[in-house]
């Protein structure tokens, strides 16, 4: 409890809180519309605007958030309306992305600042702004769930229902494609990018253990990720290594306990 009497660790835990509410929102559409992998690539993408930010002298996070939208854009486009199939864009995007992360980086002058806080998460230096980020991000999430929660859940489970029903589907998939990527640019630094793509998705998965409803599996994964982040929280700080390691090895470990409960009452 000491720990609470630093001002960058109540960053760190509200950073933490924030973070698991927007990827609880975001990852339980991911999860429910089988959109994990396209996640891991906008992850993965997003490490060619972090390259070019440091290259051009630029914030690294605007020019993440950037690529990361085109990304998740150009993935949408090309896999509905040019016939090519959506894991090979997604592969495309996958690779490109690192490809001229690694470019960029090897050009810039000297020596990139906190390249491993983006590649594997360090939320002790969350800053003041970061929080107002993510935490207008939240606002946004919460407010259009509440909105059009219905639509969402249509789209996410039955496309073609959805269409029948003349919802703007292709609307809702760009909005929600688009909140995707801003909100794996501004998780980075809480896990990095190399394990950004579990916090969304293992806290769906194991509530999803348990029950298929979609505002359960929301509710349950938020408070899941907030606990595997408190306690990846305390033990990086005690252990002084990257937070994200520990953050999902914890939410891994949970994981699997809760499988092995389920198998052991299904007896």
């Amino acid at each position: 409890m000491d720990l609470l009497q630093y001002g960058f660790f109540q960053y760190a835990l509200l950073g933490s809180l924030l973070t698991a509410i927007a990827c609880g929102i975001v990852g339980t559409y991911i999860v429910s519309r089988r959109l994990v992998f396209i996640s891991g690539g906008i992850t993965h993408a997003s490490f060619g605007g972090l390259g070019l930010g440091f290259y051009l002298g630029m914030n690294p996070i605007l020019m993440a958030m950037l690529f990361s939208v085109l990304s998740a854009f150009g993935v949408e486009w090309v896999s509905k309306t040019q016939n090519v199939r959506e894991d090979s864009a997604i592969a495309g995007i996958w690779s490109l992305g690192m490809a001229l992360g690694v470019i960029f980086i090897f050009l810039t002058p000297g020596y990139a600042p906190n390249l491993s806080a983006y590649l594997f998460g360090n939320i002790l230096t969350v800053s003041t702004e970061d929080i107002i980020w993510i935490a207008a991000l939240v606002l946004l999430l919460v407010v259009l769930f509440a909105l059009f929660l219905r639509e969402i859940v249509y789209v996410a489970f039955d496309r073609d229902f959805a269409v029948t029903q003349g919802l703007p589907v292709k609307w809702i998939e760009y909005v929600m494609m688009f909140f995707i990527a801003v909100t794996i640019v501004l998780s980075i630094r809480l896990v990095g990018i190399m394990l950004l793509m579990s916090l969304l998705t293992l806290p769906q998965i194991t509530v999803n253990l348990f029950t298929s409803d979609f505002k359960k599996i929301l509710f349950g994964s938020i408070a899941i990720g907030f606990l595997g982040c408190v306690a990846g929280l305390v033990l990086s700080y005690i252990l002084n290594v990257p937070s994200g390691a520990f953050i999902i090895l914890i939410l891994v470990l949970f994981f699997l306990i809760v499988k092995a409960i389920k198998a052991v009452l299904k007896r």
